[in-house]
């Protein structure tokens, strides 16, 4: 199932999709409207939806609508790095001990087909093309073997940097936050029909560029590794997005380097997923002024 957030007529509710087609949450009154709260509801959402799905009605065109990121606002949003062993090599760091992680506020986060900011503030803004998951339910201590079972789906992410900020501080928190750095969606694929999520192609064009080639099979630390090791330390929780790293092609090691203009398009394609797609301009001005 590709479970989306959607926003049509200036309301916003989730739905799932079916072809060229969106099945609207709207059409039953047990499927929660927030996919937060579809994803605490567990197997009774999932059961709702695939009712309404067979009942052929509450369908609207997928271009009619507008396309959201799936988790608009997670109560957590994590990113590793230096996942992948030919993106170590490019960037000269040691490959880490531990799963390495950091945090991304969700305020970062955007839908398919938002315009990505580039800031006022620097103009080394680099794109980093990842498979993210996303929590299903409330866990702790997930041994490796049953870490499967708490993915609710995969998604597409968009790690925006700042790469001049994100290098301010050890933790690249902020630079990894900015606004409009956290592209993700189109929607979120549910896990039962992605069979291994560590044999997927992952691919990053800018305009026409490819920029990015790679496959999951390449992680140092796959999925199942993120959950234990994280999930020792907090209570992860539905909604939860996680990024996976980024295999090499990154801008900052292009020679020359090859960081995001105004005007380009970056589009990232997953096996078995999709492909998310945005596009850049300079960061406008602000609507208001505190």
């Amino acid at each position: 199932m590709k479970l989306v957030t959607f926003t049509h007529n200036n309301l916003t509710r989730i739905g799932a999709v079916i072809n060229d087609m969106v099945v609207d949450s709207q059409g039953s009154n047990k499927i929660p409207q927030t996919m937060i709260a579809f994803l605490e509801g567990g197997i009774n959402s999932l059961d709702a939806m695939k009712t309404l799905i067979e009942s052929g009605l509450s369908r609207l065109e997928l271009n009619d609508i507008k396309l959201n990121a799936p988790i608009p606002r997670p109560h957590k949003y994590l990113g590793i790095s230096l996942n992948f062993a030919d993106h170590i090599n490019e960037t000269g760091f040691e490959q880490p001990k531990y799963p390495s992680f950091f945090t991304k506020q969700s305020s970062c986060i955007i839908g398919y087909g938002d315009a990505i900011h580039k800031p006022k503030v620097s103009d080394k803004l680099d794109y980093e093309g990842e498979l993210a998951f996303v929590i299903g339910k409330h866990c702790r201590h997930v041994p490796v073997e049953k870490a499967h079972q708490v993915i609710a789906g995969f998604t597409i992410a968009n790690d925006v940097s700042v790469r001049d900020w994100q290098m301010h501080s050890p933790t690249f928190m902020i630079g990894k936050s900015f606004d409009t750095c956290g592209p993700l969606g189109p929607w979120l694929v549910t896990s039962d029909e992605i069979i291994d999520p560590h044999n997927l192609g992952i691919k990053t064009w800018v305009d026409n560029e490819l920029r990015q080639n790679a496959n999951t099979n390449q992680m140092i630390f796959n999925c199942y590794e993120m959950i234990a090791y994280l999930s020792q330390a907090m209570t992860l929780e539905p909604g939860d997005v996680i990024t996976t790293g980024t295999p090499s092609g990154v801008g900052f090691k292009m020679q020359p380097r090859g960081y995001l203009k105004s005007g380009q398009t970056v589009k990232i394609e997953i096996e078995g997923i999709g492909q998310l797609s945005n596009f850049v301009i300079d960061e406008p001005e602000p609507t208001a002024l505190y």
